[in-house]
């Protein structure tokens, strides 16, 4: 499990364990969840669309066998019937926002009763868009439920007739895969629900989309030039476990997902100028072009753009390699410094 997430669910259960901390426990616990939210915004915004229905994990056993779309709605889903059904024994976000609708789903349970190619096809026909839209909606109305409850609601019970309410509602499909839900919500306090459909179940999907995202961005690479265009070496950059490269689909460098429709300017312009990279262009050392505007904080990209017109692409990475063996770095910066000739001198000397 994430450190920093397991940490944050660690200390939101301690304090809601006690009256004195109770309200803090809340908050904590709020806290958590915008965390991981944060963290399928960024899948969302970051990720092409077919990302949503691929299954990198197909057969395997646990989360991240499923697809991303898949759990966004498993997730939401669960927590919409456990806070609405449940705990505030009102209508769900699912019908008061008319997101089946929305999200062009053809079912509105949890997607318990989905398996493999079920769950590939049915990921198919969501609107990935619109169930991000519904599991911001859910989670607005769930952290208004959290901040209204008290201490003592954490030993509230559940009835048979709440078991009945959900059951009638057809939010939970009667196949043995998922009906098993009903019992297992209804035979905790509130204090148990808590732990689990508003948190920690949160953290191990999110962990598995996480997986998923990374696995499909390396396959993405695989037999990609492992060159940006502005000259960064993918291969040794501290995203290249997220991220898929300017060259695929799968891109989320940092700079391009700051620009305009997710484009970085210097891969636009290579492309418009029919290069490679800007290693190729004669105007490289006085560009200002998109990541290179930054300045002295990326001159050791240059440096190594400039490296690459007179060395090659793979005298880079051998360079490169040689240097990772000599120091732990994350960012060629720590190396190279923010003087282009000083970041030149040094790559030509581990040559």
């Amino acid at each position: 499990m994430n450190k920093e997430w397991s940490e944050m669910n660690k200390k939101m259960q301690t304090l809601i364990g006690k009256e004195s901390t109770f309200a803090e426990g809340v908050d904590a616990l709020i806290e958590l969840r915008e965390v991981l939210f944060e963290q399928i915004t960024s899948i969302v915004n970051n990720y092409p669309e077919e990302a949503f229905y691929k299954m990198p994990f197909a057969g395997a056993e646990g989360y991240h066998s499923k697809t991303l779309v898949y759990s966004m709605w498993h997730i939401f889903r669960i927590e919409d019937i456990v806070a609405h059904e449940l705990i505030a024994k009102d209508r769900q976000v699912l019908f008061t926002g008319d997101f089946q609708k929305k999200t062009k789903s053809p079912i509105i349970t949890t997607g318990n009763e989905l398996h493999d190619e079920g769950i590939a096809s049915f990921s198919r026909e969501l609107d990935t868009q619109a169930v991000f839209e519904y599991c911001r909606a859910v989670k607005s109305s769930s952290d208004e439920i959290l901040r209204k409850l008290t201490y003592k609601d954490l030993k509230r019970a559940f009835t048979d007739e709440d078991k009945k309410r959900i059951l009638d509602s057809g939010s939970v499909s009667t196949n043995e895969s998922a009906v098993w839900l009903i019992d297992y919500w209804c035979e905790k306090d509130l204090k148990g629900l808590l732990k689990m459909p508003f948190s920690r179940h949160w953290i191990m999907h999110i962990e598995a989309m996480c997986r998923i995202t990374n696995k499909l961005c390396q396959k993405a690479k695989k037999g990609v030039d492992q060159i940006a265009y502005c000259g960064l070496s993918c291969a040794h950059c501290f995203l290249k476990d997220y991220c898929g490269s300017c060259r695929t689909a799968y891109n989320t460098c940092s700079y391009a997902k700051c620009s305009p429709d997710g484009v970085c300017p210097n891969a636009k312009c290579c492309k418009e100028k029919g290069l490679d990279g800007c290693y190729e262009c004669e105007d490289i050392r006085e560009c200002k072009q998109g990541f290179y505007s930054l300045g002295k904080e990326v001159h050791a990209i240059k440096a190594m753009s400039l490296f690459i017109s007179s060395h090659g692409k793979k005298e880079l990475q051998s360079v490169l390699e040689n240097l990772h063996k000599k120091k732990e770095f994350e960012k060629i910066q720590e190396v190279l410094g923010d003087d282009i000739d000083q970041g030149l001198q040094i790559l030509e000397a581990n040559r």
